[in-house]
């Protein structure tokens, strides 16, 4: 006779009413779920946590304004093939540097931007792998520029131009379209900017210019005091984009220094160069001047990131690769 203790075996404890299974049993599978699940939650929160800690993601300089350009420089947690990003609506494409093993990208913000924070996104491509990504805020502050408070009388043909100068101007107006918006992938520029010519400064980057009582929008650019006939160099490497005389602009130079950055040289009375040609850093490429809508003989230089305009003042500062 089978011992009795074994003749019924009991039903398994999750088969029986909660009455049945002993106080300190009660609630053993649940705490277990509970745990396993909590496990697997900290490890996913680690791991994120541990991912995100890995990219370091740094900005120069480390105050950003509007108007101001920036170096972003990442370091990312795997090797990968190539890096984007988006930043303030523009899109981004990252060099590397194998010395620091870094990647780079020269971006800005534009001077309407309002203080705030804003996120960079990256998106690194792997081979046959998911692509990595992950975002970054940058806070970005508002900067003071000047308002200069000075009547300025000019003669009526730079506030009311004739048909024919209307016609001039709208000419010019079609080809800075046409030109300026442009986005060649490749980057060009090679290390810093450097200063188009060693002069003073007259008029800065943001100031606010009154014309015969009327306000005019933010200066674009940074505008130099020599005479006629100074020499004017390349900021940084690339080709020339545009070599043309405008009516607002005079004999106007456009270079273009890959990825959506140009530099602007405005007012020259004489070329050095021509649309096609690639120019090094510090080379001659016109002659200073007062053409075009000019009050008088300056240099009037602009920096353009994809259409934005930023201070050639703050980039002439930052140090670059």
């Amino acid at each position: 006779m089978p011992c009795p203790q074994f003749a019924n075996p009991s039903p398994p404890v999750w088969g029986q009413a909660p009455s049945a299974v002993r106080p300190d049993e009660a609630g053993r599978p649940f705490i277990r779920g509970v745990r396993f699940v909590a496990t697997v939650t900290f490890f996913i929160a680690f791991a994120q946590t541990a991912f995100a800690a890995s990219w370091s993601v740094q900005a120069e300089p480390m105050h950003l304004v509007n108007g101001g350009p920036v170096l972003f420089r990442v370091k990312a947690p795997a090797k990968f093939d190539s890096l984007s990003g988006t930043w303030l609506g523009h899109q981004l494409t990252f060099s590397y540097n194998a010395t620091t093993k870094t990647w780079f990208a020269l971006a800005g913000v534009s001077i309407e931007t309002g203080a705030g924070k804003y996120p960079l996104a990256l998106t690194a491509e792997r081979d046959a792998k998911a692509p990595l990504t992950f975002t970054h805020t940058f806070a970005v502050a508002r900067a003071k520029y000047p308002q200069i408070k000075v009547q300025l009388t000019v003669e009526k043909k730079f506030t009311e131009p004739t048909p024919e100068q209307q016609q001039q101007a709208a000419e010019g107006v079609k080809i800075k379209q046409d030109y300026l918006n442009r986005v060649t992938p490749a980057r060009e520029w090679n290390g810093s900017f450097k200063a188009p010519a060693d002069a003073a400064i007259s008029d800065v980057f943001g100031s606010q210019r009154i014309f015969n009582g009327k306000a005019q929008s933010p200066h674009q650019g940074l505008d130099f005091r020599v005479p006629t006939g100074t020499p004017v160099t390349a900021m940084n490497d690339g080709t020339v984009l545009l070599a043309r005389p405008l009516y607002f602009e005079g004999n106007f130079v456009v270079i273009d220094h890959g990825q959506g950055l140009l530099t602007l040289y405005l007012h020259l009375s004489e070329f050095k160069v021509k649309e096609g040609d690639v120019v090094k850093r510090g080379q001659e490429i016109g002659l200073s001047g007062g053409t075009g809508r000019a009050t008088g003989p300056h240099l009037h230089v602009a920096v353009r990131w994809q259409g934005t305009y930023l201070d050639p003042a703050r980039l002439v500062q930052l140090p670059l690769p």
